[in-house]
């Protein structure tokens, strides 16, 4: 059982068993709802949670908003307040996930989004590893494919377009892996089913481009600056066919819940020597460090919650002088 206290729902902080929705909710009943995932990282050194990317999180959020018509109440640097007051109040002290969310509130029938009154709520619970076995992650090629632009859009996180998500996760598990690989209508690789994929191929980082109906990750974004600045890697965005997959140097899959999964096999072909492989490796570790304040040219991608000794909160927004801890 989560061992989280506390919610924002109705406009204020309340109790987490408080937040609750009416089973006549449009969001419940049709998946009219839009969310983000958001990671905040616990440094022992520092004895400080970082949220990691907190605002291009928030302006993802603000993209899917607008897509299925929800008015969201609350500009990016006010949720990430809230946000930050949310921590703070929970006083986590161990990598956090935090859970923002976007709805159709109002009670009744009807499928529409316009002239639906919309609400947001948010919470935060400890959150470790969404895959257990992330260096050694089994993989498979789902009979499912990816949900198509021009039906539901993969590049907004719609709560509905994730039955899509679950049905090849599902699917992947009981057929004993541990993930799923989805492709496109065209039957091109698009991304895992909650996460992008990354492959290795000559000591090039290949990736699907945004136009192969995935996500557009902040991860993935972060993977992609990390490997061209810090570490020298080349980064190709473009069509993956599905037989690269079995001939790939290494594969893994990245985002915020994942965070990083090395791909060992597919479809129970072995990727590479079936180990972690050393650029894997190379990104992971930047990536860890990175995303717990370690890394000074990207420290700014992190927004400390807890005060300092002084008494003075440092995000990386500094708030403006008139702005509440809570909205």
């Amino acid at each position: 059982m989560a061992n989280n206290r506390y919610a924002f729902f109705g406009g204020k902080f309340v109790d987490i068993a408080d937040a609750k929705v009416s089973i006549m909710t449009h969001a419940l009943n049709y998946g009219t709802g839009c969310f983000e995932g958001i990671r905040a990282y616990w440094n022992e050194e520092h004895k400080q949670l970082y949220v990691f990317r907190m605002p291009e999180h928030y302006r993802r959020m603000q993209d899917s908003c607008r897509i299925l018509l929800i008015d969201l109440p609350y500009s990016v640097e006010e949720l990430g307040a809230l946000t930050v007051e949310l921590l703070r109040q929970e006083g986590f002290q161990e990598d956090t996930y935090v859970r923002p969310l976007a709805y159709k509130a109002q009670e009744g029938i009807g499928v529409r989004l316009k002239g639906i009154a919309d609400a947001f709520a948010l919470f935060a619970l400890p959150f470790g590893k969404y895959i257990q076995s992330e260096e050694g992650t089994r993989a498979c090629v789902s009979s499912w494919r990816r949900i198509y632009d021009t039906s539901i859009p993969a590049r907004a996180k719609c709560t509905g377009a994730y039955v899509n998500s679950a049905l090849s996760k599902t699917e992947a598990e009981l057929n004993g892996f541990d993930e799923a690989i989805v492709l496109t209508h065209n039957g091109d690789v698009s991304e895992g089913s909650a996460e992008n994929f990354f492959m290795v191929r000559d000591g090039t980082l290949v990736t699907p481009s945004i136009t192969s109906d995935i996500l557009e990750g902040v991860t993935r974004n972060t993977i992609i600056q990390l490997a061209r600045e810090q570490l020298n890697i080349p980064v190709v965005e473009r069509t993956v066919d599905r037989t690269e997959l079995y001939v790939c140097d290494e594969a893994f899959f990245c985002g915020t819940g994942v965070q990083i999964a090395a791909i060992t096999s597919i479809d129970h072909r072995s990727v590479g020597d079936g180990k972690l492989g050393p650029i894997t490796r190379q990104v992971r570790d930047l990536y860890f460090d990175t995303v717990r304040g370690r890394v000074p040219e990207y420290r700014h991608w992190c927004t400390p919650v807890f005060e300092t000794e002084s008494g003075r909160r440092l995000p990386a927004t500094e708030r403006s002088a008139n702005q509440p801890a809570a909205v």
